[in-house]
């Protein structure tokens, strides 16, 4: 690490392990979240594949002799290697045969088809998730408060500082792109637009070699942007197409579109949770739609500051996806996975962390302190049902808020904790 500009990453720590652990770590998300940067901080080497120098030198050389273009000091960084996927089967057998550990760092902002791909790397490469930065990251967060703590009761009230709605909303609508950290408010919308259509136009394309109907990839983004944080079916989805821009995508074409979003890691989606309730209740299984950073939703929504505050509804829901976003990361890195509930009954969660033991934690999101007793009933509400009908209550009550000045804990127990207070 000796990048003095280098904004530490929650991801680090875990890099170095694997590193240390395993011949190759795989650093994968979408584009401009940081990657490169992040393994530029560990290697000792380096080919950028992507690099159009001498068109595209590097990436023919790779395609040439994939074996060449390994050597180098170690590790060594492989930037974009999806671009060559017949690399990866490289990497994993000059891993076996050196037999060292921390010989590669591959960064992908996409998955390639498998079916260049003889072998899984399993036991040789390890595969990380990078996701555009949190609060805590990006130092838009105190950090005074740990959700890990939190999720294992270890939880101390404070005064937090205050933070106005206005910068609620300039957070959500610049994003964790660390490029954009430093950017005029006013270019944040039009940055977010900008990567959005080089995604579309370009991208897609060079990941597939076929030309896509963009026109009808950027409807259903729009749809997903409106849809931002709810469990919407591809059958709504499809029928919001219809009413709102009067076009209609057939479901096969919804659900390829939806596919190419997600090994572009644009969308990244927030799996249902009943595992570990064993509940009579009935619980849905829909997965509840997140784009991969809120700043994509309020690009396509075209949001400005004074719209959002003209429209809570919208608001409220891209508030939900930046803590989701923030959570998941943070969750992860002490190896907790992020879901949400719904049951048939009506009930809903906006956030459960699973932790590694079993153990679950409910957190409801809301931008306003006035909501807070409001969300505190509805926890409790739910809890015991679920422990009524016989499943497993959650160990932790939590609601992560926007605007609050302190962090604490009621004498309902329920935790309550403004969202640019936390961090892992």
């Amino acid at each position: 690490m000796n990048d003095k500009n280098y904004l530490p990453r929650i991801i680090d720590k875990t890099v170095e392990s694997h590193l240390k652990t395993f011949g190759a770590v795989c650093i994968e998300g979408a584009k401009w979240c940081g990657k490169t940067w992040t393994a530029n901080t560990y290697s000792k080497s380096k080919i950028y594949l992507g690099d159009p120098t001498g068109n595209f030198q590097n990436k023919s050389l790779a395609k040439l002799d994939p074996k060449l273009v390994l050597e180098g000091d170690i590790p060594k960084l492989i930037d974009e290697w999806q671009e060559v996927p017949e690399l990866w089967d490289a990497v994993r057998f000059e891993v076996d045969q050196r037999g060292e550990k921390g010989q590669f760092i591959l960064t992908g902002s996409a998955t390639p088809a498998q079916k260049g791909i003889l072998h899984s790397g399993a036991g040789r490469i390890s595969t990380l998730r990078m996701r555009p930065m949190s609060l805590y990251e990006s130092k838009d967060s105190s950090g005074q408060v740990s959700l890990e703590e939190i999720c294992n009761e270890k939880f101390k009230s404070i005064v937090t500082p205050e933070v106005s709605l206005d910068r609620i909303i300039n957070l959500i609508i610049r994003g964790g792109w660390p490029g954009s950290l430093d950017a005029a408010e006013a270019a944040d919308t039009i940055i977010a637009r900008e990567y959005l259509n080089a995604i579309i136009n370009h991208d897609i394309y060079r990941l597939e070699g076929i030309n896509r109907n963009t026109r009808k990839m950027n409807l259903l983004l729009k749809s997903l942007a409106r849809n931002e944080s709810t469990t919407v079916s591809m059958n709504t989805l499809r029928k919001d197409i219809k009413e709102k821009d009067e076009e209609d995508l057939d479901n096969d074409t919804i659900a390829l579109y939806l596919t190419l979003f997600e090994r572009m890691f644009l969308i990244e989606n927030q799996k249902a949770f009943s595992s570990n309730i064993r509940s009579s209740t009935r619980i849905k299984q829909l997965d509840k739609r997140h784009f991969v950073d809120p700043s994509l939703a309020g690009a396509l929504l075209n949001v400005s500051k004074d719209m959002l505050i003209n429209d809570l509804n919208t608001l409220g829901f891209l508030f939900e996806a930046l803590c989701e976003r923030d959570l998941r990361i943070y969750a992860e890195s002490f190896n907790a996975k992020l879901y949400h509930y719904q049951d048939y009954d009506g009930n809903e969660i906006d956030s459960v962390i699973e932790l590694v033991n079993g153990d679950w934690v409910a957190i409801e999101i809301k931008l306003g302190s006035n909501q807070i007793d409001e969300a505190a009933n509805a926890l409790i509400k739910i809890r015991n049902k679920i422990l009524n009908d016989g499943g497993k209550q959650p160990k932790v009550l939590c609601i992560v808020c926007g605007i609050c000045k302190a962090a604490y804990l009621r004498d309902d127990g329920v935790y309550v904790v403004p969202i640019t207070a936390l961090k892992n």
